[in-house]
């Protein structure tokens, strides 16, 4: 069972509420109305030490810092970043996966001292299959306290109660047993291996696939709230190494 450290609060924006049903209405369900509209607002929410929300232009900084760390991306798919343009697309993509209605990246930040600790995302949304793939990426300071677990956990209940998924999958390098222990916390189980499938600062590389079932993981039932003057819509690369 997937659980999280503490309860969050989802907060949408009136705005960006009103856009997601062209009608300039509210329905009553939270669940994604497929009818509706595919564009996917990005969500903020609050756990008991994080907040997750969606990219500024101000996170170019601290983004490049994070993704230019040729240690954290040790077990990354794609070398670290050297060109300070790449934040700007990469929030620029951040948007552009809500407008089609692909996914939700959030960035991660710690309300106490306001400093941003990563960022994390559920993409190749398929309402068809009822499924989406979860990736995560966090600063080295960041690492040893739970972070990933909270932040991740977090957005799978959102996801789960949102988008209505059976099923969310993951990778991550063999190699990678900290980020495997990640994804158990929350659930996940391992599937299988996928032989010598990427190729990592020149090494020939294996990963493993992990899925989380909402029959066997299914987040807790505990309600979504919505801070006071805010207005919950209604409907609503392998990162993970």
């Amino acid at each position: 069972m997937l659980q999280t450290s503490a309860p969050f609060v989802w907060l949408v924006g009136r705005e960006m509420a009103l856009r997601m049903n062209n009608t300039g209405c509210l329905a009553d369900s939270q669940r994604l109305d497929r009818n509706l509209t595919r564009m996917l607002p990005t969500p903020t929410l609050l756990t008991r030490r994080l907040r997750l929300r969606p990219f500024a232009a101000t996170d170019d900084d601290d983004l490049f810092e994070l993704q230019s760390n040729a240690h954290v991306l040790r077990y990354w798919d794609s070398p670290p970043w050297s060109e300070r343009g790449r934040s700007e697309r990469f929030i620029k993509a951040c948007r552009g996966m809500a407008e089609e209605g692909t996914g939700a990246r959030v960035a991660v930040d710690r309300p106490s001292d306001g400093a941003f600790i990563g960022w994390c995302h559920l993409s190749e949304w398929n309402p068809d299959y009822r499924s989406a793939s979860l990736g995560y990426c966090f600063t080295e300071a960041a690492w040893g306290h739970g972070y990933a677990t909270e932040a991740a956990g977090a957005l799978l209940r959102w996801a789960f109660d949102t988008l209505d998924l059976n099923r969310v999958q993951a990778e991550t390098d063999t190699r990678n047993v900290a980020s495997a222990r990640v994804l158990e916390k929350l659930g996940f189980v391992r599937e299988g291996t996928l032989r010598e499938d990427c190729v990592v600062n020149g090494d020939v590389s294996d990963s493993w696939v992990f899925g989380l079932l909402r029959r066997e993981g299914e987040p807790s039932s505990e309600p979504v709230q919505s801070l006071p003057g805010t207005t919950s819509p209604s409907v609503a690369p392998r990162p993970t190494r």
